[in-house]
């Protein structure tokens, strides 16, 4: 068989593969799930955007991969004003966009015109928290102005800054130049071609890149990639799926290296079935669920495994978060005696091994994200075949990427289906208030999938959001969280932990939770 490989390698036939020998000065050529749909970070869909984006723009805020502090390249002193409700940042001197103009405090305050001003899911987001910016160019400040007092303003403010003097206007529009040949101040120059997308080393004040220059490969199938990188064609994969991992890990090449994603994979449930309606039906769907099957059959963990490649959680926050709570417990193996008690409950009858509601049997359209399937390979039918075993009539479906992002988690897929497989990922915030508050004329609940409304959780959600500690929004998480797990609008399954991979002469690489390449400047060759 032969792989493509970039046109920086050198083939040499061997045992039926590509043999690839690093030249000097070659380029550092990896893969990743796709090639980015942008690279302006104004309009980030996926994280194959995100992490490309990371290159080449900095946040004003980050969060340290080995610390966990909040830090910035771009902030040299920060201060709060008006009781948190605003917030003043000098910025450093000398730092220079990619096109050799000054950046400065006009960038910012740009910048945040255009998240109150642009129509993107991105914009949306920090547009909830930010009213404002004023620029103080004598004092190399701009003071960003929030809509009330928040806990983790700074968090607030993590948004990739843009170069004023590149655009019109502060309302920018997705599909221009700046996509494929973008301008930041990070520590990398990019363009994007039709097959790759190439960065180059960009010197600054602030960024000092040892590698000179990156090309990033849409990966395809999984068992060429691994080839590929043990062979030397590329030099790292920024996904290995959990089949292919004790081959990666048994090369003296290669290693393997953790990628927090902070994400958790869930089934949502559509309440506007009219079975789904009953809290119990949702319970019992849960406990007909066997998590333990689930993860061994379509990740390949074994239920012995001491430090499996994923662990269940029981609510909306991987058990790492401070949100989590810990008093929830996960329901790892099902109970179909508990799932057949609650069926009853709810007046459902079984005839002829089916489930009946309502004089009619009880039966799922059910969708899943379609690259999950590379994770976890044939989740949905296995999602399926529990649940067609334990009485509810089951159809499956993938819902293509695209999709996904446009129609399924901005809710309008809800008279299509009656439960969607996804993940959720997050960044410097993790927040969740999007996902389950119920839609409303002020733009609460955006991402709530299935329009989920109960009063409890939007009043412990407005006590996150009226925190001003730590403490208190960690209260409200915890109270939503064990709330959640009782009434179910999302089964929640588990996160899995992904896994990169580089091969040795690539050193130093610090991969940062969910951005990936944050911490670049210390990557060497």
């Amino acid at each position: 068989m032969s792989v493509q490989t970039p046109s920086t390698a050198r083939w040499l036939p061997a045992l039926g593969l590509a043999c690839v020998v690093l030249l000097a000065g070659s380029t550092v050529a990896y893969y990743d799930e796709a090639l980015p749909s942008t690279l302006n970070p104004m309009f980030a869909r996926t994280m194959v955007d995100r992490r490309s984006q990371e290159l080449v723009f900095d946040r004003l805020f980050y969060r340290s991969a080995i610390t966990n502090e909040l830090k910035s390249n771009l902030v040299t002193e920060f201060e709060h004003l008006e009781g948190n409700t605003k917030l003043k940042v000098t910025l450093r001197e000398g730092v220079k966009w990619h096109d050799g103009k000054s950046f400065g405090p006009a960038d910012v305050c740009f910048t945040v015109e255009a998240l109150l001003n642009s129509p993107s899911e991105v914009a949306r987001d920090f547009a909830e928290s930010l009213v404002g910016c004023e620029s103080i160019p004598r004092e190399r400040a701009a003071v960003i102005t929030f809509s009330k007092a928040f806990h983790n303003a700074r968090e607030r403010a993590a948004f990739s800054v843009l170069p004023k003097h590149h655009f019109k206007s502060s309302t920018l529009q997705p599909h221009a130049e700046f996509s494929s040949r973008p301008v930041g101040t990070g520590p990398m120059r990019a363009v994007r071609h039709k097959r790759e997308v190439r960065f180059n080393a960009f010197p600054n004040a602030h960024h000092n890149p040892k590698i000179s220059e990156m090309s990033l490969s849409e990966g395809l199938d999984p068992y060429v990639q691994v080839k590929t990188l043990l062979n030397g064609g590329v030099q790292g994969l920024v996904a290995v799926s959990p089949p292919h991992r004790p081959e990666v890990a048994a090369s003296d090449d290669v290693a393997l290296k953790s990628y927090d994603l902070r994400s958790w994979w869930f089934v949502a449930l559509n309440p506007s079935t009219p079975a789904l309606a009953d809290r119990r039906v949702r319970q019992a769907i849960n406990a007909t669920l066997d998590r333990t099957v689930l993860r061994e059959l379509t990740i390949g963990v074994d239920p012995g495994d001491s430090n499996p490649p994923c662990e269940f959680v029981s609510g909306p926050f991987v058990q790492s978060s401070p949100y989590y709570n810990r008093s929830v417990k996960v329901a790892e193996r099902s109970d179909r005696s508990k799932a057949r008690a609650l069926m009853r409950e709810a007046g459902a009858t079984m005839e002829a091994g089916r489930w009946v509601w309502g004089g009619a049997p009880v039966a799922l359209r059910i969708g899943m994200n379609s690259p999950l399937n590379v994770e976890a390979r044939d989740l949905l039918n296995q999602i399926g075949n529990q649940l067609q075993a334990g009485g509810f009539d089951s159809q499956v479906y993938k819902v293509n990427a695209d999709d996904w992002v446009q129609k399924a988690v901005t809710g309008r897929l809800i008279d299509q289906y009656d439960a969607l497989v996804g993940k959720w990922s997050f960044g410097v915030v993790e927040e969740v208030n999007q996902m389950f508050h119920s839609r409303d004329g002020a733009g609460r609940g955006a991402f709530n999938i299935f329009n989920y409304d109960n009063a409890e959780v939007d009043q412990i959600l407005q006590r996150y959001t009226a925190a001003r500690t730590d403490t208190e929004a960690q209260d409200a998480y915890h109270d939503l969280h064990a709330l959640l797990a009782v009434d179910l609008p999302y089964l929640f399954l588990w996160k899995l932990d992904t896994k990169s991979a580089w091969r040795n002469e690539v050193r130093n690489n610090t991969i940062s939770p969910f951005y990936y390449f944050t911490e670049f400047d210390g990557w060497r060759l």
